[in-house]
């Protein structure tokens, strides 16, 4: 049975707040690189080019790449043999959220629904917890900025609508969002389960690696069809107008009720950020 203390969850998470928000991964900078390389309008070429040149800059001087760092979304994977000492498991990642947006000067965005006082500390985190074989503990955290959270939706489709129903419902999504998302953008579609698992779905599906293919040959094509969709509107980087307005569109997809056919598109800015560690 493997010990795991309390404090080291909180510098770890700490360490992750900071980390995602800093430091863009090689996968997204080299989807804008290949993007500016392919993009046929001058001025989405000079969007590409300043935000390839704002991750440089954020990165070298350890500041955040956009002044929203978000809500802090936190994946745990807790492994069934492992034991944490000195507190909860819960505390320990909210302590960490606290401590890392404060030690990181990160924007605090989280408020009162109504009154909208601000909480003072970004938290709390939005925090799924999964249990799994093991003694590890695996923590994801992915700060979701509210511009392309607000261009989310989710719909109960009929399963008469089928594939083309989810085609249809994504890309009219994305369209509708405009440049209000920040593209260029990732594109997360959770498919099946019910009305929340698929929403849950489609915010997971953001964290696969933008140069990793879909392993289901099915959704492969869909992400594949859906993305030239997509980038044929004509929104553009930033919405000035190109062909570069989602770096890629990544499915999830479980079953669901015969009488039901749930989507869900959670949309990302262009600042696809997350980071993980295995403790």
């Amino acid at each position: 049975m493997k010990t795991l203390e309390y404090q080291k969850i909180v510098d770890t998470v700490a360490d992750l707040c900071m980390k995602a928000n800093m430091h863009l991964n090689n996968d997204v900078l080299t989807a804008f690189q290949t993007s500016y390389d392919n993009e046929e309008s001058e001025v989405g070429k000079e969007v590409l080019e300043k935000l390839i040149e704002n991750a440089k800059i954020a990165s070298e001087e350890e500041v955040a790449m956009c002044q929203d760092t978000g809500v802090a979304v936190c994946f745990v994977e807790v492994g069934q043999d492992l034991v944490i000492t000195g507190g909860e498991l819960e505390k320990a990642i909210e302590e960490g959220v606290r401590k890392g947006y404060q030690e990181g000067y990160l924007r605090k965005s989280m408020c009162h629904p109504f009154t909208r006082k601000n909480t003072g500390d970004n938290t709390p985190p939005v925090i799924h917890t999964r249990v799994v074989p093991g003694d590890n503990l695996k923590i994801t955290v992915a700060p979701k900025g509210g511009g392309s959270e607000n261009m989310s939706a989710l719909k109960m489709l009929t399963p008469a609508q089928g594939k083309k129903g989810v085609v249809d419902f994504v890309v009219k999504t994305v369209e509708e969002a405009g440049p209000n998302p920040c593209p260029p953008i990732v594109v997360g579609v959770g498919i099946g389960g019910n009305f929340e698992r698929c929403a849950l779905l489609a915010k997971k599906s953001l964290l696969r690696p933008l140069d990793k293919e879909n392993s289901d040959p099915e959704l492969r094509e869909m992400e594949k069809e859906i993305l030239q969709k997509i980038n044929n509107l004509g929104i553009g980087p930033q919405g000035f107008g190109g062909r570069t307005t989602a770096l890629a569109v990544h499915i999830e997809m479980e079953p669901c009720h015969i009488a039901s056919l749930p989507v869900a598109v959670n949309i990302n800015c262009h600042a696809a950020r997350h980071a993980e560690a295995v403790l």
